[in-house]
């Protein structure tokens, strides 16, 4: 095996998924923060005002939650968190200080990414549940004022759990060196693998040895 070999760790139709979530969380999170409080209301410029930022803002979501949910079913098998994870997790200090031999051999995720996966399910669970229930004209007249007020602070506070669960996997994508480039191409290098998903990439080898 030569040390340039690459390996293909998301598919095209896998990373258009990935976008496609990423983007509309964005526009959702810009439209909602415009909405969330007077000082951030300039935001609503982006959107064309607040009429049209409130009209858009639950369409948005909508379309951000079922791409997720797509994404979410293709990868749940591979974020089931194990005894391997845990023993990771135990030992988190050697994982910041970059001292991962020794570590238990790490699959197509480690545990703190299973961790985060686990998390972003049940905000966007807790944002769409919530938001039907304050979404006027549509559905907001079928619950009781009190549901309504209680489904709106709800759903600020998943928005926030998302917000920066968000910001924890974008600032974790930079600080793993190699991790973007797999979103942006596709592929990673055979190097990064070994190193950092080990188990994932013996299961690799077996299913497409190299030559």
């Amino acid at each position: 095996m030569t040390p340039s070999r690459t390996i293909q760790r998301y598919t095209e139709r896998e990373r258009m998924n990935h976008w496609l979530v990423a983007a509309c969380f964005l526009l959702a999170a810009l439209s909602g923060l415009s909405l969330f409080h007077p000082s951030l209301f300039a935001l609503t410029t982006i959107f064309g005002g607040g009429p049209w930022t409130r009209i858009l803002h639950p369409f948005i979501g909508l379309v951000m939650f079922f791409a997720f949910l797509s994404m979410a079913i293709r990868f749940w098998s591979h974020n089931v968190v194990d005894a391997d994870d845990l023993a990771w997790l135990a030992r988190w200090r050697d994982v910041v200080a970059n001292r991962e031999e020794g570590l238990p051999a790490v699959g197509r995720y480690n545990a703190a990414q299973k961790l985060l996966f686990w998390v972003l399910v049940a905000a966007m669970a807790a944002l769409v549940l919530s938001g039907f229930a304050f979404w006027r004209p549509w559905f907001a007249g079928y619950f009781p004022i009190g549901t309504v007020r209680l489904a709106a602070l709800a759903h600020a506070a998943a928005a926030a759990v998302l917000i920066g669960a968000i910001i924890v996997h974008i600032y974790a994508a930079f600080w793993v060196k190699g991790s973007v480039d797999a979103m942006l191409r596709g592929t990673v290098s055979e190097n990064w693998a070994r190193k950092h998903h080990l188990a994932w990439y013996r299961e690799v080898e077996k299913r497409e040895p190299s030559a």
